[in-house]
C-alpha cells in the first residue's frame, strides 16, 4: 500500500504541458512514485519510463520530460543534486509497494543453493527476508528490481528481490514475508 507521508511543494517545471520520467520497467517503486507525483501536478502527466535513472535525467536535460522523480536510496542521487542544469523541486515521504524474494509461480524444488537478482540500492534487505536455509550460490544486479523479477521469469536466476506489482507482472510467487520501505523521493526539474 502506497502512503503519501509529506510534500515539500512542487516548484512548477517550465512551460508545457508535465511529464514525469523515472526508473522502470513497469512495476518499480519508482513508477508509483512517479504516479503519485502526477496526483500533485496540473492535467494527466505521462509516465516515461527509463532504463536508469541516469537515463531519465537525460531526457529532462534535453527536454523530452519535465520533472524527474529519483528515489533518495539510489546510491549515484549526488549527480543530480549536484548537476548545474537541473534544480530540485520538490520533495516527498512515500511508503514503496511490498519488496519480497520471489521465484517463478511454475518452478519445480528449489535448489540448495539458489541464484538471486536484485537492484543495488535494496540489497540489505536481504539479510532480513532470506529464509536462513537458503544459501545463495550467486547474488547478480539490474537496474530496477522489475528487471530483477522479468530475469526470474526468463529463467535467468531463481529468485528475485522484487515488489509486489513486478513480480505480479511477471508471474512471480513470493516465498518470503514481504515489507515495504519508508523513502524519500526527490523532485528535479530543468533550470
Amino acid at each position: 500500500m502506497t502512503v503519501e507521508l509529506g510534500w515539500i511543494d512542487v516548484r512548477p517545471a517550465p512551460a508545457g504541458p508535465p511529464t514525469i520520467g523515472t526508473l522502470g520497467p513497469e512495476g518499480t517503486s519508482s513508477e508509483e512514485a512517479a504516479r503519485l507525483l502526477g496526483t500533485r501536478l496540473p492535467g494527466r502527466p505521462q509516465i516515461v519510463l527509463k532504463t536508469t535513472y541516469e537515463q531519465a535525467l537525460e531526457a529532462l536535460t534535453a527536454g523530452t520530460v519535465s520533472h524527474v522523480v529519483v528515489a533518495n536510496a539510489y546510491r549515484d542521487i549526488h549527480h543530480f543534486y549536484m548537476a548545474d542544469d537541473i534544480a530540485l523541486a520538490s520533495i516527498f515521504v512515500m511508503d514503496t509497494p511490498l519488496y519480497g524474494i520471489a521465484r517463478r509461480a511454475d518452478g519445480g524444488p528449489l535448489s540448495d543453493r539458489p541464484s538471486l537478482v536484485t537492484h543495488p540500492s535494496p540489497r540489505p534487505l536481504l539479510d532480513q527476508l532470506l529464509a536462513i536455509t537458503h544459501q545463495l550460490s550467486e547474488v547478480a544486479t539490474a537496474d530496477s528490481t522489475s528487471q530483477a523479477a522479468q530475469a526470474v521469469a526468463a529463467r535467468r536466476y531463481d529468485l528475485a528481490l522484487t515488489t509486489e506489482p513486478a513480480a505480479t507482472r511477471h508471474g512471480l510467487r513470493f516465498i518470503s514475508r514481504l515489507r515495504p520501505i519508508r523513502m524519500v523521493w526527490s523532485v528535479f526539474v530543468r533550470t
